[in-house]
């Protein structure tokens, strides 16, 4: 896996560094983390690594994108590197577990914007918001 990783950084023109490969891997084994996440992950790989080195390898990912940044409503930013198929998420309001699910309907972007003003539209992002199943029988649960 590291030879995949080493050799994605590479036909992206990213220099290959041993904290970038730590957060691909974390990003790669943790769909959807908080940098937060994140960090504790790469410093259980690597040991020591900045907040800041953190953020700087993610913006780097991002734009070069092997990394694909989302940020929920009043949740802060995640990671994942499932990138290019224009996919959505489903997220918990109660737990805040996350879901990938493909594009709503066909090709993306996957909707029709009712006026495009001009844009050539090649991406849609959609969260669906509501309550997994056991967050919904433990509200329900509250109520009795």
């Amino acid at each position: 896996m590291a030879d995949d990783i080493d050799q994605l950084l590479r036909q992206h023109g990213v220099q290959v560094t041993a904290q970038r490969l730590a957060i691909m891997r974390a990003v790669s084994s943790r769909p959807h983390a908080t940098v937060d996440e994140l960090i504790d992950d790469v410093r259980a790989l690597i040991g020591s690594i900045s907040r800041q080195a953190v953020y700087d390898t993610l913006g780097v990912l991002v734009e070069k994108n092997l990394v694909r940044r989302i940020q929920p409503a009043q949740s802060p930013a995640r990671y994942e590197d499932r990138v290019g198929d224009n996919h959505h998420h489903l997220i918990c309001r109660g737990c805040g577990t996350t879901f990938d699910i493909a594009c709503a309907v066909g090709a993306a972007p996957c909707l029709t914007a009712d006026d495009d003003h001009g844009f050539e539209i090649d991406e849609a992002e959609v969260i669906y918001w509501g309550r997994c199943p056991s967050c919904s029988s433990a509200q329900g649960a509250q109520q009795k």
